[in-house]
């Protein structure tokens, strides 16, 4: 797959630093034309003014992504430039699918019944999962153990948020332990050592993607909790409208209750309307399924090729769209035993078939550099950092004498 055009737009694009004129001239229009849409799609009869303003939404957030660098030319914060291109792309994505509805999107569950709607468009413009909207039926959210007194709830938010970054930081060193010039390289690298037998190759790949799961893992739940905790303690929401983000995808007893439930599910509506509905139309379940991951497996081609245009976009469709196969697999076999696959035997079967695959994913994140730095400054875990990389370190050489 050819990268020219990405490559010749950040050639041939000056990039500016955020700064007060930029914010105004390139990244507020796309997110205030967002949220003019969320307001449309609120009333009735204003299909054809959301479908008008589709293609100046796409022009304004193109503009606003190439345009504003936020990495300050420091390849080591490329990843701002990332996420707010991702940020871009799901403005674009998102007002696609409000441009064609019929019917206008109602809120459910207003915790507060003479809301304007202004105030409801914030809500569904800032709201991914559609907590308390029409649009969210049939979506499972996990039972939430947390405190219920909003004092208490914001309380407990804010000490997530620290212990996930302690794990992240601790959990990333560990990454960067096993071969510091390649995981520490923006560069990138491969996490598969050919000098070593095929066994030993796998089996250090797999600590480290294993690794790599867990930090993915607490920077999604810390970045949840700063938002839980803006909307909380800032906003003064509702502590009912932040439900819980994951449901310890580590007991999932199927690929089907890891990808569905257990893990979040902040993009499921987007890989299912832009992938799974089409393909359903076409080839019904199976479709279906297929669809929404090769939505996601793009999304994460996108985020790769963003980091390093030379890293093979394959990697990334291959291994979600295994992912669907393994879901597919364990359709036909409910459907030939009238069970459906769960327990022990489950359990195992969903975590060997996410170690397999979850090999080549995170292979095309390190190779794109995506570990080279920490969201979390290193600084927070400098006490265990030392400790951290001696047994990261000595793990490795344990692995390569087990070789020799």
């Amino acid at each position: 797959m050819s990268w020219t055009l990405l490559e010749t737009l950040s050639i041939d694009i000056l990039r500016a630093p955020p700064t007060i004129c930029t914010l105004f001239t390139h990244v507020l229009p796309p997110c205030f034309s967002y949220y003019v849409v969320a307001v449309l799609v609120i009333l009735p009869d204003t299909r054809t003014l959301r479908v008008a303003m589709w293609p100046l939404i796409i022009f304004l957030a193109f503009r606003a992504a190439v345009s504003v660098d936020f990495s300050f030319e420091d390849p080591r914060q490329t990843h701002l430039n990332v996420d707010f291109t991702l940020f871009m792309f799901y403005i674009v994505m998102r007002t696609l699918e409000w441009s064609f509805l019929k019917d206008p999107l109602k809120r459910r569950d207003s915790p507060n019944q003479n809301s304007s709607i202004l105030i409801d468009a914030l809500d569904l413009a800032t709201n991914v999962r559609g907590v308390g909207w029409n649009w969210s039926k049939g979506l499972r959210f996990p039972p939430d153990t947390r405190p219920s007194s909003r004092l208490q709830f914001a309380i407990y938010v804010f000490l997530s948020i620290l212990y996930h970054r302690f794990i992240s930081g601790v959990f990333h060193i560990a990454i960067q332990g096993f071969a510091p010039e390649i995981f520490a390289a923006v560069s990138g690298g491969t996490i598969f050592d050919d000098t070593l037998p095929p066994l030993i190759r796998y089996a250090r790949s797999s600590v480290i993607s294993t690794l790599a799961a867990v930090v993915i893992y607490a920077n999604i739940q810390m970045s949840y909790d700063i938002n839980t905790f803006i909307g909380i303690a800032v906003v003064q929401q509702n502590p009912a409208q932040w439900p819980p983000i994951f449901d310890e995808p580590w007991k999932a007893t199927s690929l089907h209750d890891f990808w569905g439930y257990r893990w979040h599910q902040q993009m499921r509506r987007l890989f299912i309307v832009f992938g799974g509905w089409p393909l359903r139309f076409v080839f019904g379940r199976v479709g279906y399924v297929l669809g929404s991951f090769v939505a996601s497996g793009i999304f994460h081609v996108v985020v790769v090729a963003m980091l390093d245009r030379s890293v093979e976009w394959w990697s990334m469709l291959l291994s979600f769209g295994m992912m669907a196969v393994g879901v597919i697999i364990e359709h036909v076999i409910t459907q030939v035993t009238g069970r459906r696959v769960g327990g022990w035997i489950g359990r195992v079967w969903t975590m060997a078939w996410l170690l397999v695959w979850g090999n080549m994913m995170v292979d095309g994140f390190v190779r794109g550099g995506l570990f080279a730095v920490s969201l979390v400054p290193f600084s927070i875990v400098a006490s265990a950092k030392g400790i951290v990389e001696h047994y990261a370190t000595a793990l490795d050489r344990w692995l390569r004498a087990c070789a020799s």
